[in-house]
């Protein structure tokens, strides 16, 4: 069975009372301009003339695609460029889109100008993305209509829009869609005192004070990514309220993290579960990717998307052709002696 991650990054999107309050939240933190937004300055300033020169000729925006980690704010970004553009945007995902007709009833109602957002756009049907293609490049779509030999193509012009489409697995993204976007960008994880201005920021929104160093404990441990760090500080805000008076200290901070089992470097049960797998079960691996899933009770893609990618950013993980190994750092961590260290004292020793 999988255990809950309060620090999982993904955007979950069950019918749950308090998942969806927790949406209405994120949705009042996100910034709305370039301005508010923090972070990602390269991706920023890129953007930034591409919306005043199309802004200039009075033409739609190339087509965008954002890539990265999830919940580095690619969502957040393309509204941000549909508000800077004066457009109106329609979001909507991959999954969502089964059939070519769904897209084609999305496209024909936008309107000049507008942002069509997709996220998750790697999970497209491969005949909506085919329809996809000739809208991208020509503002038109061919559709089918009967069956057989009476079967006849009917093409429609659509809207001039921009698509924005957001994957974290740009792998998995088809060549000739990938092609016709014209502007492509990588969030990367953030900096930790780009997060602690997150933080303050968002507590201000929230009404709650924070003290710049307990701002700074958080932005340590949110893995460096926006909406961990957001979703940590609501859960400090109800532990200062009911401990405390309100205010969100260091103290107050470090108990409510302690609580939630998360550790200084943002690990949580079930990246601990991880490591100790790979250090006790399997003398610091490699392990295969599997066994790993196995262990962890969650499905290989969600291991290698949520799981590895910040372990490997902290230096705690390896990928190897042979499998998964837990570095020195990691066993340091952990309380552990690794292999390397308990071989250079035997050594030391012999000599």
């Amino acid at each position: 069975m999988a255990v809950e991650r309060i620090v999982d990054p993904q955007q979950h999107d069950e019918p749950d009372e308090q998942v969806q309050e927790e949406q209405r939240i994120e949705n009042v933190l996100r910034p709305k301009v370039f301005d508010d937004y923090v972070g990602q300055e390269r991706v920023k300033k890129v953007l930034k003339v591409g919306i005043e020169a199309a802004k200039k000729r009075g033409e739609p925006l190339d087509h965008i695609l954002l890539y990265g980690p999830p919940g580095l704010g690619k969502t957040t970004l393309a509204n941000i460029i549909a508000n800077e553009m004066g457009a109106q945007i329609r979001v909507t995902s991959g999954p969502a889109i089964d059939r070519a007709a769904d897209l084609a009833s999305i496209l024909t109602n936008l309107g000049d100008g507008d942002v069509l957002f997709i996220d998750e756009i790697h999970r497209l049907n491969r005949s909506v993305e085919e329809v996809l293609y000739s809208a991208m490049e020509d503002y038109a779509i061919d559709i089918m209509l009967g069956k057989g030999p009476s079967a006849r193509s009917l093409r429609l012009d659509v809207p001039k829009f921009t698509l924005i489409g957001a994957t974290t697995r740009t792998g998995a993204l088809a060549a000739p869609l990938r092609d016709r976007f014209g502007m492509l960008h990588r969030l990367e994880y953030y900096k930790p005192e780009e997060i602690a201005s997150i933080v303050q920021r968002s507590a201000k929104l929230l009404d709650s004070e924070v003290h710049p160093e307990a701002a700074s404990t958080l932005s340590n441990r949110s893995r460096l990514t926006p909406r961990i760090a957001n979703r940590l500080l609501k859960r400090v805000r109800d532990y200062a309220d009911v401990n405390g008076d309100g205010i969100i200290d260091t103290k107050i901070t470090t108990e409510a993290l302690r609580e939630l089992e998360i550790d200084e470097h943002g690990l949580d049960t079930a990246d601990r579960m991880l490591l100790s797998a790979i250090i006790d079960n399997h003398g610091g691996g490699p392990v295969g990717l599997n066994t790993l899933a196995a262990v962890l009770g969650d499905e290989v893609s969600t291991v290698e998307d949520f799981y590895e990618p910040y372990l490997m950013q902290i230096g705690f993980l390896e990928r190897t052709p042979r499998g998964r190994k837990a570095t020195p750092k990691a066993y340091k961590h952990m309380g552990k002696e690794s292999p390397e260290v308990s071989k250079s004292s035997s050594q030391e020793k012999l000599l």
